[in-house]
C-alpha cells in the first residue's frame, strides 16, 4: 500500500523528471502547475502546490525524495513513472537519461531490474503512427469515422482503469494514432511533429496529460501492480474521471473537422472547438461507462503493448 508520503515524493519526482528537460519546461510549465492544483484537490493532506513550488525553486533534491520511498513497490514505482513522464512526448533526450540514470542509482534499483520496463516503454514512446490497424478509407463518410473515433474514446477510457503504469502512458501514442488515421482518410499524410502539434494547439499537452492521468490513479489507490487494482478501478469510478474517454474523443471529432474542412481552422477556433467537445465527451461518459469497464477486462500488459506497435 503506497501512503500518503510516499504518493507526494512519487509526484514530486514525476515533477522533477517533467522540468528536467529545458523545452517541456518552456512549452508545458502553465499546464503542469494547472494540473498539479488540480491534483492537490484529488491528494487531500498531499499538498501539491507547494510541491510544485519546491521543484521549480530546486528545493527538493532526488536523496531526500528517495528516502521517503521505504517499500520495494514505491520505489518502483516511483521510477517507473518517472520514466513514463520522460517518455510521454517520445524519446528521451540527454538530460532526461541523465536524470533517470541518477534516480535509479537514488532508489537502490539495479539497471538490469528495471531493463524490461526501460524497454516497453521506449517502445510505446517510439511506436510508429501507420500500423496494421484497418485504415479509414479516403471515402470514410461520418458514421465510419464517428465509430473508429467512439472505439479509441473507449479503449483508452480502459485504459485508464488499469493499474500498470504502461497501460496509462499507452493512451498517448494511441490518440495520435487516431489523428494520424482521421488526417489519412482526408488525403493527409502526418508524421508525428505533425500530429503532436495539432494535439499541443488544441490545448492538450503531452507530458502534463500524462502526469494528470497517472497523478490521479495514483492518488486514488489505484496505480501500481498491487491485487485487486483492476477490480478497484472498476468498482471505484470517482479514480479515474473518464479524462481520457472525454480527451480521446474530442480530439477525434475536433480533428474530423480540421481535416474535413482543408486545415483552415484557426488556433483559437480549434480550441473553442476541443472545449465543446470535450465537455459533450464528458457528459456521454457515463453511458459507455459500461463498455470502457469490459474492454479493461479484456487488456493486459503484453496486449496493450501489442496495440501500441502494431494498431489498436
Amino acid at each position: 500500500m503506497i501512503t500518503p508520503s510516499e504518493s507526494r515524493a512519487i509526484v514530486t519526482l514525476c515533477l522533477m523528471a517533467a522540468f528536467v528537460d529545458g523545452d517541456k519546461h518552456e512549452r508545458e510549465r502553465d499546464e503542469v502547475k494547472r494540473i498539479a492544483e488540480g491534483l492537490a484537490q484529488a491528494g487531500q493532506d498531499i499538498h501539491l502546490q507547494s510541491l510544485y513550488q519546491d521543484v521549480l525553486m530546486k528545493r527538493v533534491s532526488l536523496a531526500d525524495q528517495s528516502t521517503l520511498l521505504t517499500t520495494n513497490e514505491a520505489r518502483q514505482l516511483a521510477y517507473e513513472m518517472a520514466v513514463c513522464v520522460c517518455d510521454a512526448d517520445g524519446a528521451q533526450s540527454q538530460s532526461e537519461q541523465l536524470f533517470l540514470d541518477d534516480l535509479r542509482s537514488s532508489l537502490g534499483l539495479d539497471a538490469k531490474a528495471t531493463k524490461t520496463f526501460d524497454t516497453q516503454a521506449a517502445a510505446i514512446a517510439s511506436a510508429p503512427l501507420a500500423t496494421a490497424a484497418a485504415p479509414l478509407a479516403a471515402s470514410a463518410d461520418n458514421a465510419e469515422l464517428d465509430q473508429a473515433i467512439l472505439n479509441a474514446a473507449i479503449l483508452n477510457g480502459a485504459l485508464e482503469l488499469l493499474p500498470e503504469t504502461l497501460s496509462t502512458m499507452a493512451i498517448i501514442p494511441l490518440q495520435m494514432k487516431l489523428v494520424y488515421r482521421i488526417g489519412k482518410a482526408h488525403g493527409y499524410e502526418l508524421d508525428s511533429g505533425h500530429v503532436k502539434d495539432f494535439i499541443a494547439t488544441v490545448g492538450v499537452g503531452l507530458t502534463s496529460q500524462y502526469l494528470e492521468q497517472a497523478g490521479r490513479k495514483l492518488l486514488g489507490g489505484l496505480l501500481g501492480k498491487v491485487g485487486g487494482g483492476l477490480l478497484r478501478g472498476l468498482g471505484n469510478q470517482a479514480v479515474s474521471s473518464g479524462m481520457s474517454f472525454a480527451t480521446t474523443y474530442a480530439l477525434g471529432h475536433v480533428a474530423k473537422r480540421y481535416y474535413a474542412g482543408g486545415r483552415t481552422l484557426s488556433t483559437q477556433m480549434l480550441k473553442e472547438a476541443y472545449a465543446s467537445v470535450t465537455q459533450e465527451a464528458q457528459g456521454l461518459q457515463s453511458r459507455y461507462l459500461p463498455a470502457m469497464q469490459e474492454k479493461a477486462r479484456t487488456l493486459n500488459p503484453a496486449s496493450v503493448l501489442a496495440m501500441v506497435r502494431g494498431g489498436a
